[in-house]
């Protein structure tokens, strides 16, 4: 009997164990938060993720995504922040939390908008791209960059700057709202000819409470999936009728008529002599993201950015409970440094702060 106590009672500290053996298995610091490669076909291979957007939330998607990346298929993940003395702030768009670690990127996923980094920082991102790093780029990234001085090295990556990085290398910049903001959500349909394309393995009909953005991929893109604009913010919604100008040429179409694409591939020369894999996707708030088949599709992008053979299913299941905020302009959670963001979050927030009195 007092064997089985004994046994009963290491098996109980060994469960109490766990979750301190979890909650430390990251370092962090100001504004960056890394998971260190586990066992899994990503082995030896850094990935580097980026959030810094004001609406979409990719502070709460980015850590999130970075955990699965690295504790199911065995990655190593950096993810860099916005930041103000270490407090994550993504209204910041002049910070990047430890730009070095873009050095030793392999990959890089972007939750970006409007960032205005520093020479320095812009220098690493962009001898990164000129090595021919992939990129897994997400919403916003197609209109990553703004307010670059003009006499930068890099101002080319200016959105409004002949469509910028978003454009040039993502294959598109900001258009516009195809989909009403807030009241008209998303339902993918595979694009014709695309249904057997290693990169959709797993990947069913994908919904995003987001609405579909105007988009007009180059030629040389394959498109995946198009972005069905639906009546209401429910799944089953039917589609919308409306009718809508492109920007374009002005002419009017059916907004699903054709639907607009919303992920695709690209594969592009750069000016360091290399080439770049590229998934690019419109969708992909946080709030997307509780979507598994989106999920899936950002962690298929690292695996074929690499050149490694994308999991028939992969495990894309979070390795903590998380349940994203609404997407929203400075609804994110105030006072929160990087290594929060390892664990369970606090409940979204259900109005933004109050601002403090000067």
């Amino acid at each position: 009997m007092k064997r089985h106590l004994h046994l009963w009672a290491a098996l109980a500290a060994l469960v109490l164990a766990l979750p301190a053996v979890a909650a430390e298995a990251f370092t962090s610091g100001p504004g960056w938060l890394e998971f260190p490669a586990g066992k899994g076909a990503g082995a030896g291979k850094h990935v580097v993720l980026l959030a810094g957007d004001e609406e979409y939330r990719s502070e709460e998607s980015m850590p999130m995504l970075a955990r699965i990346l690295s504790e199911r298929h065995g990655f190593k993940c950096t993810v860099l922040f916005s930041h103000d003395d270490g407090v994550i702030n993504p209204n910041n768009g002049a910070s990047l939390g430890k730009p070095e670690a873009l050095d030793g990127a392999d990959a890089l996923v972007l939750g970006l908008r409007f960032r205005k980094w520093n020479e320095a920082t812009l220098a690493k991102f962009d001898a990164a791209i000129k090595r021919g790093v992939p990129i897994v780029a997400t919403r916003t990234s197609t209109h990553a960059f703004s307010g670059i001085p003009k006499d930068s090295a890099f101002v080319a990556y200016n959105w409004n700057n002949k469509g910028g990085f978003g454009k040039n290398v993502l294959g598109e910049t900001w258009v516009s709202h195809w989909g009403n903001h807030k009241s008209e959500a998303t339902r993918t349909a595979v694009e014709a000819g695309a249904e057997k394309l290693a990169i959709l393995n797993g990947v069913g009909v994908i919904f995003g409470d987001t609405d579909v953005y105007e988009a007009y991929p180059p030629a040389d893109a394959q498109i995946l999936l198009r972005g069905q604009v639906l009546k209401g913010m429910g799944k089953d919604d039917p589609l919308s009728e409306r009718k809508k100008k492109r920007a374009t040429d002005k002419q009017e179409q059916g907004v699903n008529s054709p639907a607009m694409a919303v992920a695709w591939t690209r594969e592009v020369p750069n000016a360091g002599g290399t080439k770049n894999r590229v998934l690019t996707t419109t969708m992909a708030s946080a709030s997307d993201l509780v979507d598994e088949s989106l999920r899936r599709l950002l962690v298929n992008g690292v695996y074929w950015g690499l050149g490694l053979e994308v999991p028939a299913s992969a495990d894309v299941t979070p390795v903590v409970e998380w349940k994203p905020s609404k997407y929203s302009f400075n609804m994110f959670h105030p006072g929160l440094k990087a290594e929060d963001f390892a664990g369970v979050l606090p409940p979204p927030l259900t109005a933004a702060p109050a601002k403090k009195k000067k």
